[in-house]
């Protein structure tokens, strides 16, 4: 349980400090994105109540931060990325056996594709509600950026949380007889 709590003031201070991270700016101006990384980390440690008491978080979390209303219309609602975050840790709490085996690269490729897809869904979002899809070079670099630095910055997040999790509560990382 203090490794949860632990996990739920990293995505805080993780959301809060993405906005202080400057974007790549020879990369057509795309973020970085670190809480994605933590929640997805969570998703394969943690149970599957826990894992979804974490999606709820970091997706009101990211709502409330990113909350759009132009005009009096409502861009990007507030509950899409509950749900989202939701599906995106299912998955990964899905491929929790391969990670018990020690099997990372898989996750980490995998945080990744669901970082970058958590970009594109607020896109469409915000294209749908717009009325107009357009999809460019910039907009294509905006998506897949993110998820290229998490694949890369992934590896050395999940061992830094591994080793919280390890000295927080060793009993959360061994091998169930479900995980077999």
């Amino acid at each position: 349980m203090i490794f949860f709590g632990i996990l739920l003031v990293l995505v805080l201070i993780a959301q809060v400090a993405e906005f202080f991270i400057p974007p790549i700016r020879s990369l057509f101006n795309a973020h970085i994105y670190l809480a994605p990384l933590i929640v997805f980390y969570g998703a394969v440690v943690l149970p599957f109540p826990l894992m979804l008491a974490l999606a709820l978080y970091a997706g009101f979390l990211l709502d409330t931060l990113t909350v759009q209303v132009i005009g009096g219309k409502v861009e990007i609602s507030l509950g899409w990325s509950i749900l989202l975050y939701a599906v995106l840790a299912g998955v990964m709490h899905g491929l929790r056996p391969l990670f018990v085996r020690g099997r990372w690269e898989v996750h980490c490729i995998v945080a990744g594709l669901c970082t970058s897809a958590i970009i594109l869904a607020q896109y469409l979002m915000i294209t749908f509600r717009r009325g107009s899809i357009s999809f460019t070079k910039e907009v294509w670099w905006q998506i897949g950026t993110p998820g290229l630095v998490a694949i890369l910055v992934s590896p050395l997040v999940f061992y830094v949380l591994h080793w919280i999790a390890r000295a927080t509560n060793p009993a959360l990382l061994e091998r169930r007889r479900f995980d077999t």
